[in-house]
């Protein structure tokens, strides 16, 4: 195997970041995107220093080609690698989505968690009061009761309930996010 220069490696990368970016926009010219979403944008903190720039100059460049807009999606530090950007930070108005309230929204949002699990009994999750105990266990992120939906649809089914009800969400093993710092920060002393 021939040993390359270290600038040959890089020379190859760059090149096969061009060809990505070509038949990105390529693609997403193709299917009409008329927004940009980035989702757990707080992961590109998670990489090397010239992977994140990388990434971000790929979002900015991605935008100007489009012409469309970028919407970011994440958690603080999502706005913190925004921030890092000064370019990208002028394309970014930032904001903060609230935790969910046990209202009709949540209600609709719990009914539409029922009617997608595979289980043979109806599951009565979107009242008042089901998602007032829903988001007060899960501290209110559409994440959480996630998590804690889909730990009951297993104890639903590993129980024989088929329905997620007040017996079933007692039975899951879900652990809250307090709960779970809570039990790591014990581990570490």
């Amino acid at each position: 195997m021939p040993c390359w220069p270290r600038w040959a490696h890089r020379c190859a990368h760059r090149q096969r970041l061009a060809e990505l970016e070509q038949a990105t926009l390529g693609l997403l010219r193709a299917v009409g995107v008329r927004v940009l979403i980035i989702d757990e944008l707080h992961n590109v903190l998670a990489g090397r220093g010239d992977v994140r720039r990388e990434f971000l100059n790929l979002i900015r460049f991605l935008g100007n080609e489009l012409r469309v807009p970028l919407v970011g999606v994440g958690t603080r530090e999502a706005y913190l690698a925004i921030r890092s950007d000064d370019q990208l930070e002028n394309r970014f108005e930032p904001f903060t989505l609230p935790r969910w309230e046990p209202d009709g929204e949540a209600c609709s949002l719990l009914a539409s968690f029922a009617a997608s699990f595979p289980l043979r009994r109806r599951s009565e999750i979107a009242t008042q009061e089901m998602a007032r105990y829903l988001l007060t266990r899960s501290e209110g992120t559409i994440g959480e009761v996630t998590h804690l939906l889909m730990d009951a649809a297993i104890a639903a089914i590993d129980s024989g309930e088929e329905a997620i009800n007040q017996a079933t969400l007692l039975m899951a093993a879900y652990t809250g996010p307090t709960q779970r710092r809570r039990l790591f920060e014990r581990e570490l002393v």
